[in-house]
């Protein structure tokens, strides 16, 4: 069931967005050469404690999450463990997927750094996930529906020949980090629930660099591309006013 947030509702939302976009704010200063994935969970959970807020994703599902976000590197597609043995070298890509609660209600955004000095067929990928969020992005209209969102994601970047991932999915959020309806980033306009003023949800493009088939490591968590080729992820929340849609996890410059 799809939720409608009332306007003090989607207030809250913006409050919790605003906490994961000074996340990774943080987090793409502090992804450099040397840097361990494990201190960046420790800056996000410094800054997640210090507003007063929660982590939702320690402890959630099973095998239970280790970790406040997902640190997923090179050809990791989402939900790479943090550790203190996985150090960051210079020409990594990195995503950082980070999903904040405060006051009830959720934030969640992921973006792919660039550590160092980093491939220029890697850096096209990540900048094309992010043009792709932002195709996707130009489809969240009130009236209009889940599928166009998808299909504007899907066309951009297979037009580059880029695999778009079909197992994993942006999701509805609110007073859960994962609600209905899923966002799917592939699919045919026209089709899947309709854009409604009050709903939240969040679009996600996780794209890799081939093939679009991934495969699940045994920790239980780690989603990795099926031929070894790097993948990329750009996330925002997305919550449904008046005005058309807001982004409560946006920041220009990260």
């Amino acid at each position: 069931m799809v939720e409608i947030l009332s306007n003090e509702e989607l207030d809250k939302m913006r409050k919790a967005g605003a906490l994961v976009a000074k996340i990774l704010k943080e987090l793409e200063k502090a992804a450099v050469p040397g840097v361990s994935t494990k201190e960046l969970d420790d800056i996000a959970q410094r800054i997640i404690r210090e507003a007063g807020g929660s982590a939702p994703c320690i402890g959630y599902g099973e095998p239970p999450f280790p970790a406040a976000i997902c640190t997923s590197i090179n050809e990791v597609v989402v939900h790479g463990i943090p550790s203190s043995r996985v150090i960051l070298k210079d020409g990594d890509i990195v995503t950082c997927d980070v999903v904040a609660e405060l006051d009830g209600f959720n934030g969640d955004a992921a973006r792919t750094f660039l550590v160092g000095n980093v491939s220029e067929e890697k850096r096209l990928l990540v900048e094309r996930t992010k043009e792709a969020f932002f195709k996707g992005l130009a489809q969240v209209k009130i009236g209009n529906r889940i599928g166009d969102v998808s299909h504007a994601v899907q066309e951009y970047a297979e037009s580059f020949g880029y695999g778009v991932v079909r197992v994993l999915t942006g999701h509805g959020i609110g007073r859960s980090m994962h609600e209905d309806p899923e966002v799917p980033n592939y699919g045919k306009p026209g089709r899947g629930h309709r854009i409604l003023k009050g709903m939240a949800f969040c679009v996600e493009p996780m794209i890799n660099m081939g093939t679009e088939k991934v495969y699940l490591e045994n920790d239980g968590w780690t989603v990795v591309t099926a031929d070894g080729k790097p993948a990329a992820h750009y996330e925002n929340t997305i919550i449904i006013t008046e005005n058309g849609p807001e982004m409560t996890t946006y920041e220009e410059d990260v």
